[in-house]
């Protein structure tokens, strides 16, 4: 079955991908790999913000995460133009904006995880960071970047 396939059969349509709000380019393809920069968690058209542990609730930044992964998503789409030239979602980075005593950063960044296996099977599991931050760009909740292995379309 073919990725765009998958994501009919889940329900799932991708955004509308996001310009860079600085300098940097959203995916380099260097090779093999993609490099997904970091992408914020747009919902309804506006990021979700806010610092865990203070004044956004796990259940929220967890479906930000997920709204990171889908632009992933939508970003290579862009990039490469199909999602089945994905051999392995390699690598997620996620960072999450909270107070120094919140340490569910792991159970956040689960929400672009668990997209990646729901969309890819098993060549959406990955190796991972979850790292918790005192801000993030435009107050952003999340943010996720990805290393992702290509083959031929």
């Amino acid at each position: 079955m073919s990725i765009e396939a998958r994501l009919k059969e889940l329900g799932i349509a991708l955004p509308e991908v996001s310009p860079p709000l600085a300098s940097y380019v959203p995916v380099m393809v260097h090779g093999d790999l993609a490099f997904v920069s970091g992408q914020l968690p747009f919902v309804d058209g506006e990021v979700v913000t806010g610092t865990l542990g203070k004044d956004v609730e796990l259940d929220r930044a967890i479906a930000a995460a997920r709204a990171c992964g889908m632009m992933i998503l939508a970003q290579l789409k862009a990039e490469i133009g199909s999602l089945d030239r994905v051999e392995r979602i390699v690598k997620l980075g996620g960072f999450v904006a909270c107070t120094p005593d919140f340490t569910d950063q792991h159970k956040v960044i689960n929400g672009a995880s668990d997209l990646m296996a729901e969309v890819f099977g098993d060549k959406g599991r990955h190796a991972r960071a979850a790292v918790g931050v005192p801000s993030l760009p435009v107050g952003a909740a999340v943010e996720v970047d990805a290393v992702i292995a290509l083959g031929s379309a």
